[in-house]
């Protein structure tokens, strides 16, 4: 069984008791679930008549259909990443800062300039960044693996730098030795595009560390980020993968509360199978984990707009982006910072006003 909230109102005022309920703690409130089973029909459960029609249900139904509706709408706690303290009561962005020769959209501009790349990490943080997502390896299709070391003289003496700057860092690695010597030089949370499953190691360093960590998707995560078969159901089979995947780690001794999902726009997915995992974004908050959305400059934006070149999908961008948020992203992975920043507070200004509007 899943839970996807539907129907989102722009506030409950004028709504019966329990007629809308907040996501996550967050800024959306929704008035309806869309409940799927596989092989299925959809069935849309308005919020007020949830527990009768869970009194309906079999004894084991019932079970999976409350504890889906707990995670829905349980506040998600802050992350604590060293001095900062990162929310999840308003969307939070996080800037990409590449130092690959590779990468597809900003490869080569900040390679072996450390100071230069911390300097542009400052000044993504001054603009709004809540973190700095830094990568010392490209995970576009096609791209080669980065040894280790080399990985690692990469991305320490930035985050170092930006460490010392008090400025909370992610690091995007599939790789344990890169996680425990960015730990050791500052970093707060692994971003890892293969959820922990690309190095045996790596669920091992996460867990004594502590740190939080995002658990992103990708359909063959031991192989490389860009495998796969396809999908029988992207938003469904995506939900199932994740959800495994969560369970794993939390049985390996890292805390549920520390732990991010990411559905993986782009890897793996053909464009309808991308589009339909951001329409449906909603319904990874059943994992009771804060979600994250990465569409930045991607291909699904190319695909809709006649081609256009990585460096020419700034409109692109901050739309999946505003999307993601509309649907209960809580954090969004940008390129472009300043621009979407702002887009989020227009829109968070409209959210506020309507909740106060008579």
């Amino acid at each position: 069984m899943y839970l996807r909230p539907v129907r989102f109102v722009d506030t409950p005022i004028g709504l019966p008791d329990g007629g809308a309920l907040r996501l996550a703690g967050g800024m959306l409130w929704f008035a309806a679930y869309e409940v799927r089973e596989r092989g299925g029909e959809r069935t849309i459960v308005p919020v007020e008549a949830f527990e009768p029609w869970v009194a309906s249900l079999s004894p084991a139904k019932a079970e999976r259909a409350r504890l889906l509706h707990r995670r829905i709408t349980a506040p998600r706690a802050p992350l604590m990443l060293g001095e900062r303290v990162l929310r999840f009561d308003q969307p939070q962005v996080m800037a990409i800062l590449n130092v690959t020769p590779d990468s597809f959209s900003d490869g080569g501009r900040h390679v072996d300039d450390p100071a230069g790349a911390a300097a542009v990490g400052l000044a993504m943080a001054a603009a709004g960044a809540a973190l700095i997502d830094l990568g010392g390896e490209s995970t576009k299709p096609g791209a080669a693996t980065v040894w280790e070391g080399d990985e690692i003289a990469r991305v320490v003496p930035v985050v170092e730098r930006l460490a010392a700057a008090g400025v909370a860092i992610s690091v995007d690695t599939r790789k344990a030795a890169v996680m425990t010597a960015t730990l050791a030089a500052g970093a707060h949370l692994v971003n890892d595009v293969a959820a922990l499953a690309y190095d045996p190691r790596a669920l091992a360093v996460v867990a004594s560390s502590g740190c939080p960590v995002v658990l992103m998707h990708s359909p063959a995560p031991a192989q490389g980020p860009h495998g796969g078969d396809g999908y029988h159901d992207p938003l469904l089979d995506v939900f199932d993968w994740l959800e495994a995947r969560v369970e794993a780690v939390v049985a390996a001794g890292v805390d549920r509360a520390k732990i991010v999902v990411d559905p993986g726009i782009g890897f793996g997915k053909a464009l309808s199978d991308n589009l339909a995992l951001v329409n449906g974004l909603a319904l990874f908050h059943g994992l009771g984990c804060p979600v994250l959305l990465g569409a930045s400059r991607k291909r699904i934006i190319g695909a809709l707009s006649n081609e256009a070149p990585a460096d020419e999908r700034l409109g692109g961008s901050v739309a999946l982006a505003l999307a993601g948020v509309e649907r209960g992203a809580q954090i969004v992975r940008v390129h472009d910072v300043a621009e979407t920043v702002q887009a989020i507070r227009v829109w968070r200004g409209l959210r506020d006003a309507a909740l106060v509007a008579p």
